[in-house]
């Protein structure tokens, strides 16, 4: 089941505790604070091993803040983190060993080749030569590189080098793969290229995978089970489908340029509607409830569709600003 945090008091919030299942990553009242500001405000969650889990927010929100504390890369300010049992203050050497880490700027050493980049980074994780070969070139070919292993880096395109970037990560056959914000920028066909290559990596080693995202329909599609973020505190949790089905009907109609108006008590009963934007956005368990509201708006520019996180996203957070920025790290 899903769960939507409605109080303002993150502390009173109940923790996940790491015992109910073996727990890839274990956070209790995870705080960071830059100055005055909190980036992540004491937020709780555990990641079982093997399940894809997203951090879904706007910029700002902090999800950043929280990848760079599970990998090791800041430091926490409150609480408890652990990584396969692993305390992120005691053992942050050992954590680092067993993750591996796309970020969210490219950081491929443009001065050697692609198959290089793969075998330098073997070199920190004490890999022997020949393994550190075999790895690089079976990755290579499961990110569909492998007819440039001896490409530069600045000749490749913006896809090829997330593409890269995740072979990178996966040399050391870590046990999380912990991806920031990993198709920024990208466009639609290569950002459906690179979920496709995680997907099929799910399904080959049962790696546990570790996203933060603003995309919706990248959460929706990759994670099992996510949480949405704002201003550093969880608002929701649940699986997609799960915070789709609980907290908006199965579907959705939305007219554009257009302005609110009353519906016939008939047909009004079961339906909710919305303000977005300049659309009026109707909801319904079923098409067929939306039917008679398609003929009023006759002339209009009208979609039917299923609804989605988007919705779901929009209902919870209303007409809050998303743009304001938290802390450093998530720039």
């Amino acid at each position: 089941m899903s769960r939507i945090h409605t109080d303002t008091k993150p502390n009173e919030r109940p923790a996940s505790r790491a015992d109910d299942f073996e727990a890839a990553v274990d956070a209790k009242r995870l705080t960071k604070v830059y100055g005055e500001r909190r980036a992540v405000n004491e937020i709780s969650f555990s990641v079982k091993r093997g399940e894809a889990f997203g951090l879904l927010g706007p910029n700002g929100a902090g999800k950043s803040t929280t990848m760079r504390m599970i990998a090791c890369r800041t430091p926490l300010t409150a609480g408890e983190l652990t990584v396969e049992s692993l305390d992120v203050r005691r053992d942050a050497r050992a954590i680092r060993s067993l993750i591996g880490v796309v970020p969210q700027e490219n950081n491929l050493d443009p001065d050697i080749t692609v198959r290089q980049n793969l075998l330098v980074y073997a070199r920190y994780f004490h890999m022997p030569r020949a393994v550190a070969e075999r790895r690089a070139d079976e990755l290579l070919r499961f990110v569909g590189l492998e007819e440039r292993p001896g490409a530069r880096v600045v000749e490749l395109s913006g896809g090829m080098k997330r593409r890269l970037m995740v072979a990178r990560a996966l040399i050391h056959e870590p046990r999380l793969l912990v991806l920031d914000e990993p198709t920024t920028g990208l466009d639609p066909h290569v950002r459906q290229e690179i979920w496709q290559r995680l997907e099929e990596l799910r399904r080959q080693s049962g790696l546990t995978v570790l996203i933060s995202t603003h995309y919706m329909e990248e959460a929706e599609r990759l994670c099992d089970r996510l949480l949405i973020i704002v201003r550093g505190q969880i608002i929701a949790e649940g699986s997609p489908r799960e915070l789709i089905s609980e907290n908006v009907a199965s579907y959705a109609l939305e007219i554009r340029d257009t302005t609110s108006r009353s519906l016939p008590t008939e047909i009004a009963e079961g339906v909710r509607s919305v303000v977005r934007a300049g659309a009026q956005v109707y909801f319904a368990d079923t098409p067929e409830r939306l039917a008679p509201i398609m003929k009023l708006y006759e002339g209009r520019r009208l979609l039917l569709r299923p609804s989605n996180l988007e919705d779901v996203f929009l209902d919870m957070l209303g007409g809050e600003d998303l743009a304001e920025e938290l802390g450093p790290a998530d720039i």
